[in-house]
């Protein structure tokens, strides 16, 4: 009897800290449409700040909680609503969980670098302080937090159900134009709702600190937990939120506490909250689709065929001079570059061209390495059995979601990585006891591929074979099809239109590139990990592929190169690191102004040097020898002639364009 007790509070006090998270995402997106995947590295950047005042510092407790909670906290809520978050609420779901993201990496970017990494320790507050419940214990800071959040439901309700403040914020997200001419100011209103939802995020990380210690990731990954409580209230509902924190943390505690299993099984006490999640997002109804007008969407324009093929073999000899020129380490980063862009062309297919958002990418290419070690088949039968897995993963995925859009697509699939994550890829039977498991290079035709040189420009080659599949598809009846499902799936349904099993298909097409992607990596590297395929990953690889452009080719590639960048630059060159990271941030705020990324300035910079240099120079130049006119030697592909701030508009097959 006494151990049940004793993890019934301890499922409590999780529970509790759950639901000051859970409440502070639930108000921030009632009141502005925005879902703050940043929302648990706001509490962990506060975290630190509380680190700061009270212990080195030397505050009194009471004083650094109540500046960290009513002035930095506030502060920070401001400047977000303000420069980083303003419009996002009209915006699509991938733009508002890509910005989000840009935070939750800003965050943790500052923590490090204001914070180094070293030992660091808040006791909880009133340490020493306890309570006997018969044969348990409970110690005053369990008590505070449990207390903490009852007042904070308590409170928030009140907020948004009893005063003209919280009728406002309501009003905010439902109409903000007619609260507008009625003297209400909805841009007030959302700064505060964000000021409150910040402070709550600090409240919970401050709460947890002392159980989970002062680490970067643990408190930003922690505070996931809190999303199937907030999902569980449908993101508007308090007392459902909590009841759902509650019974999350209950939950884990029983299954830690009395779930004794081996082997595969008895990882699912580290899978709790994760299952909780999927599950709630899979069962729960959605919350009701706003019907508009039928309205394409602005997307980069699609190459001609001799641009793709010059742009194509200049990739293919600039990676064959690389090859021949640098060193094994940094061969193996210009590898790992085109994983990553393999990876996010499966992103340009089922994101930027069926406007489905997956968290999932990097999960379904560690499928794909695992199969390709596994096999022990390195050759194309191989290769090819590795994608064929993880399109039928991909698959499996989406049939119990078939129904789900925008962010509960996304959520149910950052909960499926997170399982696999800690379930699949972290047991023995994956990736074995030592957590590495060797890979052997592609052979074609029976002769193996040994230098790392051969090999990087081999996943190049498999890289613009991609790019043209990508490219040819969306040129095609399917393309249109994509194109048209991602702008109206309500139009298309009443033109007769079963879209359900094509999205189990592009999901599997989606699942299988990134599988191949997974694969050539397993043979880059020839010793994979868990650690190479962390679901965290994912979140940054949609991160890079949005903001550098997810609707084209061109986007993929550079955010690949990116994302491989960025960390070396952060290790070796931080002044360079940082100002790549300013670009990403800066790419994320536009993307609210500009979906199709910072590529498509790279578009309108060549057109409008074509137009207006390209003549300059041809004029300049001498007559060629056989009074052969120099024109020829810049032959006009008739791309120079669209509008520079026009890029090409998509639109269903029969649409006419004065539709839109």
């Amino acid at each position: 009897m006494s151990s049940f007790i004793a993890y019934t509070l301890f499922g409590l006090f999780s529970g509790a800290a759950y639901a000051i998270a859970a409440s502070g995402l639930v108000l921030t997106y009632s009141t502005t449409r925005v879902f703050n995947i940043a929302h648990g590295a706001l509490g962990m950047l506060l975290s630190f700040v509380f680190w700061d005042f009270s212990v080195k510092q030397g505050m009194p407790t009471p004083l650094a909680l109540a500046l960290v909670l009513l002035v930095v906290a506030p502060a920070i809520g401001w400047f977000i609503a303000r420069f980083i978050a303003r419009g996002l609420g009209d915006a699509q779901a991938s733009v508002s969980l890509v910005v989000t993201v840009a935070l939750l990496v800003l965050c943790i970017g500052a923590a490090q670098q204001i914070y180094p990494a070293e030992a660091r320790t808040i006791l909880p507050f009133f340490a020493g302080t306890t309570f006997s419940l018969g044969e348990a214990t409970i110690t005053a800071h369990q008590v505070i937090t449990i207390l903490a959040s009852v007042l904070v439901a308590v409170g928030l309700f009140v907020l948004l159900t009893r005063t003209r403040v919280g009728t406002a914020m309501r009003a905010s997200v439902d109409n903000p134009e007619l609260l507008r001419l009625f003297g209400g100011k909805p841009d007030q209103v959302a700064a505060l709702a964000w000021m409150v939802g910040v402070s709550l995020a600090g409240l919970g990380g401050i709460l947890l600190v002392s159980t989970v210690g002062l680490d970067y990731y643990a408190l930003t990954l922690l505070v996931i937990n809190a999303y199937a409580a907030a999902m569980l209230g449908r993101l508007k509902s308090l007392p459902w939120t909590f009841v759902g924190a509650m019974g999350l943390g209950l939950l884990s505690s029983y299954v830690a506490g009395y779930v004794q299993v081996d082997g595969f099984l008895s990882q699912v006490k580290n899978v709790v909250p994760a299952l909780f999640l999927f599950v709630v997002v899979v069962a729960l109804p959605q919350a009701q689709l706003r019907i508009g007008q039928v309205k394409g969407i602005v997307s980069a324009p699609l190459p001609s065929l001799p641009r793709t093929m010059g742009w194509s073999a200049g990739l293919l000899l600039f990676v064959a001079l690389l090859a021949g020129a640098l060193s094994e380490a940094n061969l193996l980063l210009v590898g790992t570059a085109a994983t990553f862009a393999i990876v996010m062309l499966s992103l340009v297919l089922l994101t930027g061209y069926g406007g489905h958002v997956s968290l999932a990418q990097l999960t379904f290419a560690g499928v794909g390495a695992l199969t390709y070690a596994k096999l022990d088949q390195p050759n194309l039968g191989g290769l090819l059995l590795s994608a064929l897995v993880a399109a039928g993963v991909g698959a499996l995925v989406a049939l119990p979601v078939l129904r789900l859009t925008g962010l509960y697509l996304a959520l149910a699939t950052l909960a499926f990585a997170s399982i696999m994550d800690k379930m699949v890829f972290q047991a023995d039977f994956a990736f074995g006891f030592n957590g590495l498991l060797p890979a052997s290079r592609l052979s074609l035709l029976g002769h193996t591929v040994d230098s790392t040189g051969g090999y990087v420009f081999l996943m190049a080659v498999f890289l613009v074979l991609t790019a043209w599949a990508v490219l040819l598809l969306r040129r095609g009846v399917v393309g249109r099809l994509l194109i048209a499902t991602r702008d109206s799936t309500a139009a298309c349904g009443t033109l007769g239109l079963d879209v359900r099993w094509f999205r189990v298909v592009l999901f599997a097409l989606s699942a299988a590139i990134a599988g191949m992607a997974g694969a050539l990596f397993a043979g880059l590297r020839q010793n994979i990990g868990a650690g190479d395929f962390i679901y965290f990953q994912s979140l940054l690889l949609l991160l890079f592929a949005a903001v550098f452009g997810v609707t084209s080719v061109t986007g993929a590639v550079l955010g690949g190169v990116a994302m491989m960048a960025l960390p070396q630059l952060q290790s070796s060159y931080p002044s360079v690191g940082g100002l790549l990271f300013v670009v990403v941030a800066v790419g994320a705020i536009l993307l609210a102004r500009e979906p199709n990324g910072l590529a498509v300035f790279m578009f309108r910079a060549g057109r409008w040097a074509e137009r207006r240099i390209a003549p300059t120079i041809r004029a300049n130049l001498p007559t060629l020898p056989g009074g052969s006119d120099p024109d020829d030697l810049f032959p006009d592909t008739g791309e120079a002639a669209d509008p520079v701030d026009e890029p090409e508009v998509d639109q269903p097959e029969g649409v006419p364009a004065h539709a839109h």
